[in-house]
């Protein structure tokens, strides 16, 4: 994306950035702010927004990590036809598409790949340095939006892919954002090694759908005192999503943050789960469907049923977009640690901070005069975070691009 020479640029940095997501997010940047769409969805284009210092969405360029090869633009031409993007909107931004794929490496694991771990991360942190250093970017965040992962397990197995991305996230001197749930800074080991990093970073699970409405709902039982007796939900997806979620494992990892907003929110966990089914037909749109069973004034028995008829990529990038600008203002200031203030965009966020999505809006509000103020008094947890190594980007850049010292304590360099 053109910029003027006289402002900093800011790049944002993504993993699985020829996924759906990634290419509706660079794709509706470049669309926003040539003026040809308005930026409906995006927060911090919101009048509440306007003083906090974040940067332009001219002024983003994009880059990141996959393992697949087909090209943005092709990318989009498919997310074209099947209704995701409106038309004509890909063809008028290939130049973007195409500037931001030449900027996409290599992912990994790969089946093959004879690299170590450590060697995974170097080489990851390697790549991510050297696109701020080409484009003498300020500074760029690192945005999770791969398909969901199965969860690791015991402390001798691998580390996951989205840990090593947060890891080399890490190294090279960058936030972290976590956009998936996937496990990514949440593994004991990059959870110790952003400790020591000094470095922002937020998630994880993106709310866009079905929990949205579960963090709107929940608070409403509550305040009004009707007792929740069972809260059951079904899912229906087609695309990557979809198949990534046919595995179990994949499964268990998403619905457990939707059942984690229904538990902060009720005070209970009511019977019921939530099931995700497979609909290749369905490809990048989605059917998600909840009952409520709830007991009203002496026990009067009443129901109540929700469908949520969305595209998630339409959905999440938006919110991608705002939590990169956020997030890159956050480091500016010279926060650091876990941003607690950014729940109001995740399923299960990081940092202390209230469940209902009022309070969630009304945090990140006052995080936003924050930042327009410098960091100041919205730090949170997140000045804790800095009191205790430092304060400010000198000492987090400087630790990342160093060692990723967890990594060869736990000896996980296989």
């Amino acid at each position: 994306m053109s910029a003027s020479l006289s402002r900093p640029r800011v790049g944002v940095w993504l993993i699985g950035a020829r996924g759906s997501v990634a290419t509706t997010v660079v794709t509706g940047c470049a669309a926003v702010a040539a003026g040809l769409h308005p930026p409906t969805g995006m927060v911090t284009e919101t009048p509440a927004f306007t003083g906090s210092g974040l940067p332009a969405l001219s002024d983003l360029v994009f880059g990141g990590h996959d393992t697949l090869d087909c090209p943005l633009p092709k990318r989009a031409e498919t997310l074209t036809a099947g209704g995701v993007l409106p038309p004509g909107v890909a063809t008028a931004v290939t130049a973007e598409l195409a500037a931001a794929d030449r900027e996409i490496r290599p992912g990994g694991p790969t089946g093959g790949d004879t690299r170590s771990q450590a060697e995974l991360i170097s080489a990851f942190a390697a790549d991510i340095r050297d696109f701020v250093h080409r484009h003498q970017l300020e500074r760029a965040v690192v945005v999770n939006v791969a398909s969901t992962e199965p969860a690791s397990h015991g402390p001798d197995a691998p580390l996951p892919a989205s840990t090593l991305y947060a890891l080399a996230a890490l190294r090279a001197g960058c936030p972290y954002v976590n956009f998936t749930p996937s496990e990514g800074m949440h593994h004991p080991v990059a959870a110790a090694e952003a400790e020591r990093s000094g470095l922002p970073h937020a998630g994880r699970d993106g709310k866009t759908g079905q929990t949205l409405l579960r963090a709107v709902l929940g608070p409403m039982f509550a305040q009004r005192a009707l007792s929740v007796r069972a809260w059951s939900g079904t899912n229906l997806l087609g695309g990557g999503d979809g198949a990534a979620l046919a595995d179990p494992a994949a499964a268990a990892a998403k619905n457990a943050g939707k059942e984690r907003v229904l538990a902060d929110t009720l005070g209970t966990v009511p019977e019921g789960e939530v099931h995700i089914d497979d609909v290749p037909a369905l490809g990048d749109w989605k059917t998600a469907w909840d009952h409520i069973a709830f007991d009203g004034f002496l026990g009067t028995r009443m129901i109540l049923q929700t469908i949520w008829q969305g595209c998630d990529s339409a959905l999440a990038a938006p919110l991608v977009l705002d939590l990169a600008r956020l997030t890159a203002r956050a480091h500016e200031t010279g926060l650091s640690g876990p941003l607690g203030a950014l729940g109001f965009y995740f399923k299960d966020p990081v940092g202390e901070g209230p469940s209902g999505l009022s309070e969630q809006y009304e945090e990140l509000v006052r995080f936003g005069r924050s930042l327009g103020q410098g960091g100041g008094e919205g730090r949170g947890e997140s000045q804790g975070q800095g009191e205790r190594h430092g304060e400010g980007r000198g000492e987090g850049e400087g630790r990342a691009a160093g060692s990723v010292s967890g990594l060869e304590a736990t000896g996980g360099a296989r």
